[in-house]
């Protein structure tokens, strides 16, 4: 293993890269001085987290939080349930919102749903997997993008929708595979 001054020649990441990677081949936690670098970087700290320590790194956590994508990682993977101290940080990301409520919640977040609708197409996946079926209150946000709409229509609407055809209407390539779709005159 490189000394701790060779170490400090490597920028953050490669240090905590690098640490993960001598852990991993020696199978077995390093020394603090070791573990405290390698806290700076969340994916090594997940990664160290599951692969060393084999579940919960308590005293890293604060770190893991900085990244939103790695806190939901830790999560999913070594948590593997509600992590109450991330729920506000994560909730603010429509995509990270989405996937905790579908592999976390394992249902409906009430909460995240006005975030969750900030962007059509987590939108339309929380109504299709989520709550599997029509999310009324969440279809003027859908209709922002003509895809989305297209796909909701198809998955969740299961057929025609003649309250939004004049809107369909707009874009040629949709409309006509609107059309298409239900044998309908251009």
């Amino acid at each position: 293993m490189k000394s701790l001054d060779e170490l400090l020649e490597m920028n953050e990441y490669e240090r905590a890269e690098y640490l993960y990677k001598e852990a991993r081949k020696l199978g077995k936690r390093l020394n603090p001085e070791y573990e405290e670098i390698i806290k700076i970087n969340p994916k090594y700290t997940c990664w160290y987290a599951e692969d060393i320590i084999e579940g919960r790194w308590k005293e890293a956590e604060k770190y893991i939080m900085k990244d939103l994508y790695w806190a939901y990682q830790y999560a999913v993977h070594i948590i593997k349930g509600r992590w109450s101290e991330i729920e506000s940080i994560i909730i603010k990301s429509p995509e990270l919102a989405y996937k905790y409520a579908k592999n976390i919640n394992k249902g409906r977040w009430k909460k995240a749903e006005p975030y969750i609708m900030k962007h059509p197409g987590w939108t339309y996946y929380y109504a299709l997997n989520i709550i599997k079926g029509r999310w009324r209150e969440a279809e003027s946000i859908i209709m922002k993008d003509f895809y989305w709409t297209y796909y909701y229509i198809l998955n969740i609407i299961k057929g025609r929708w003649k309250e939004v055809e004049e809107y369909i209407k707009k874009d040629d390539y949709w409309w006509k595979r609107y059309c298409d779709r239900f044998g309908m005159e251009r």
